[in-house]
């Protein structure tokens, strides 16, 4: 009975490390072709769980799961025209603080909104139940939370690595001053970037809204968690976050059963042990342009 307790928190932990993943790989692959640390990311994923609680009144969940998402990423569009752009060439500092105030404008512009106390918001029914393996019961919610985030990252990883875009991608973070050369501008993939990256971020708070609770913060708390993702990864790399995401929800999931205090806790604990043994993270590599 105990191997199933450890199971269930071992997969708890992977499914946290899933939601944590979706806002994390947008966040490293802003950052990767734009050198953007953009701290507004957990805005959009609070934008995303309030479209779903707005939409699934009118279209249902599956389309409000289909349209928040898109909704999202069309808002990360503009934003990324409007005023990412501009600070491609600054100092990483001014970029810091303008999407630190595009944070703050989200968290109180729903706040005014949608007042300060969280929206009530439930999984669909035809959701609910319980999956029973032997002596193992698991919410079948949860297990398709998980489903969708491996589609998502799989199909994002086809996008980056399997296509004629995704080279230009690749071959911008590395080195933009020979793809500039060769006549290509990196400013309409920017564009495309900043929308995936949103747009997943808009995912996460879709599948997470009925079970983590809609309300003017939960950006702000997931953020963090995200960004210990990024670093333990390395800035920049893609298998790097995946790699780092399950570490630390399994982590996560397992200190918690041993000792529910420091569950949180043991995420910070874990980064400053690789950034001690590996300061640029576990898969970070060194990108010309940042150096």
């Amino acid at each position: 009975m105990q191997l199933v307790f450890i199971l269930e928190q071992v997969l708890n932990g992977l499914l946290v490390g899933a939601y944590y993943l979706l806002i994390a790989l947008g966040l490293s692959l802003i950052f990767s072709l734009g050198g953007i640390v953009n701290l507004a990311h957990g805005g959009f994923y609070a934008i995303g769980a309030y479209l779903a609680v707005l939409l699934t009144n009118r279209i249902g969940f599956a389309g409000a799961f289909v349209a928040s998402p898109v909704i999202v990423g069309l808002l990360g569009i503009a934003v990324e025209r409007l005023l990412f752009h501009r600070f491609y060439r600054s100092d990483p500092i001014l970029s810091l603080l303008l999407t630190f105030g595009l944070a703050m404008i989200i968290e109180q512009g729903l706040r005014i909104v949608f007042g300060a106390a969280p929206l009530p918001f439930s999984i669909p029914p035809e959701l609910r139940g319980q999956v029973f393996i032997g002596d193992f019961i698991y919410p079948r919610y949860r297990l398709i939370i998980f489903a969708i985030a491996i589609a998502a990252i799989a199909a994002t990883w086809f996008v980056v690595y399997r296509t004629a875009f995704g080279r230009v991608v690749r071959a911008g973070v590395q080195n933009p001053s020979m793809v500039a050369a060769l006549g290509i501008s990196l400013s309409s993939y920017m564009t495309a970037i900043a929308a995936l990256g949103v747009g997943l971020a808009g995912l996460a708070g879709v599948l997470l809204a009925p079970i983590s609770g809609v309300h003017p913060a939960m950006g702000a708390e997931i953020l963090v968690a995200a960004f210990v993702v990024v670093v333990i990864g390395g800035l920049g790399s893609f298998w790097g976050v995946i790699a780092a995401a399950a570490l630390v929800g399994v982590v996560r999931g397992v200190t918690i059963y041993f000792n529910p205090s420091w569950g949180e806790a043991s995420m910070y604990f874990l980064m400053a042990l690789v950034l001690l043994l590996r300061p640029r993270g576990l898969f970070g590599e060194r990108i010309a342009k940042f150096e």
